[in-house]
């Protein structure tokens, strides 16, 4: 039913209720025909005519355009804004739950606007509670439905999200196609800075894939089109994606350039929950191509724990600053410190994607091994190897089993560890 044929039925329904014909309600400024063709759908009101219509039904405006009164648009646009504040302050569960009960509630049926802004509200919520499945779910059913409705932006934003999500979750091949249906055409639409967050994911799908050649090309791209730009935004996240493809190609000196670049335009323009969340993707690539610094990237690290407690980051976040912080005390020898950290991210393991949590099983199993607690160790390091038999086979993936071959390997086990090796082989073809 269009939104005009529900105008026309509200204004039906109220008519009865009032006990009026049509000729009734149309004189005498109206013929009761035109009242007929408007309660039929065929005929779309003026706004001059709905608001005598409003007047002489003794009803709000707002009822019939929306189907809501004045005082229930503004209980629905104040239960959106405690939504999206619960969402701000990293209460993603509360979020959701919020979002859910709005679309649950029938007020949002003539609201198309607001109820794509709860939808796409509950998609995010969703992903950042670490349910995958579900959010590309909601995010495509939002594409598929809402698609006429949607403004450029939205849109975009959409495809940013659903991209990312199927980059969690292993799914390459969608992750790349998302971004590259909107960019990826031969003629390539004119950047703005919604494009270059889109620009952003495929070049880490293109990174994910390990089709490190496009993503050099690609980064270069997108690179000259945010100093064009020339916005805050464009050249931090043009400098990141340059970073991660110099670290997977070998280029350490180019990498740190381009972190340290992306951190200090952040540092000036961005949000301090963003910047929170760069500094320790900082630190992690850091400890990559410097390890031997790891006490200087523990005392980063140690800071962007406090700010992401301080910004009421997401759960998601926290876990992986503490799973960075275990990485550097390993480093360091700080076996202790190493497991305080990984009982942290314990804790928050629950809903988390598969590969995260294969991730995080193996890093708490080489912590284990390290306090020579064996037993322990070896059933973390299965029980990671079980997520990572759940997750898609990428180069992640490949990764992940050569890191839980070499601590088997290093904790006297054989027999497993040329499993994971055998694991790691297939994951890329061999």
């Amino acid at each position: 039913m269009t939104g005009q044929d529900l105008v026309g039925q509200r204004i039906k329904t109220v008519r009865r209720q009032r006990g009026l014909s049509q000729a009734q309600l149309a004189h005498p400024e109206l013929s009761d025909s035109y009242v007929s063709l408007i309660e039929s759908g065929k005929r779309t009101p003026t706004p001059s005519v709905l608001e005598l219509l409003a007047e002489k039904l003794d009803c709000s405006l707002t009822y019939l355009i929306n189907g809501v009164t004045a005082e229930q648009m503004q209980e629905i646009e104040l239960a959106l804004s405690y939504a999206q504040l619960a969402m701000d302050n990293g209460e993603v569960a509360e979020a959701r739950t919020r979002y859910a009960e709005l679309l649950a509630d029938n007020g949002l049926a003539g609201l198309p606007q607001l109820r794509q802004d709860a939808e796409y509200g509950l998609a995010l919520a969703t992903e950042a509670c670490g349910d995958l499945d579900e959010a590309i779910v909601l995010l495509n059913t939002l594409r598929r439905n809402e698609a006429a409705l949607m403004a450029p932006e939205r849109h975009v934003a959409v495809a940013v999200a659903l991209s990312r999500c199927y980059r969690e979750q292993g799914d390459l091949a969608q992750a790349v196609q998302v971004p590259e249906q909107i960019i990826g055409g031969a003629v390539r639409p004119a950047w703005t800075d919604d494009l270059m967050r889109l620009g952003a994911q495929l070049l880490a799908a293109y990174v994910e894939r390990g089709d490190l050649l496009r993503a050099r090309q690609f980064s270069a791209e997108v690179l000259a089109a945010a100093d064009l730009l020339g916005s805050p935004q464009s050249l931090t996240l043009a400098h990141w994606g340059a970073a991660i493809v110099a670290v997977e190609t070998g280029h350490s000196d180019e990498a740190v350039t381009h972190v340290e670049r992306a951190i200090a335009i952040q540092s000036e323009y961005g949000d301090p929950r963003r910047l929170a969340r760069l500094r320790g993707d900082y630190a992690q690539v850091l400890l990559t191509v410097r390890p031997m610094e790891a006490e200087a990237w523990r005392d980063v690290l140690l800071k962007v724990e406090s700010e992401l407690v301080e910004t009421s980051a997401n759960p998601m976040d926290k876990m992986r600053c503490a799973m960075n912080l275990a990485r550097v005390e390993l480093l360091l020898s700080q076996s202790e410190r190493a497991g305080e950290h990984m009982r942290a991210v314990c804790d928050l393991l629950d809903g988390m994607p598969q590969v995260l949590q294969a991730e995080a099983r193996l890093l708490h199993g080489e912590t284990l091994a390290e306090l020579g607690r064996q037993d322990k160790a070896i059933q973390e390091l299965l029980t990671g190897a079980e997520c990572l038999e759940r997750s898609p086979t990428t180069r992640y993936t490949a990764h992940a089993w050569l890191t839980a071959a070499r601590i088997l390997e290093r904790i006297d086990e054989p027999a497993r560890s040329v499993d994971a090796y055998q694991r790691a082989l297939a994951c890329v073809g061999l």
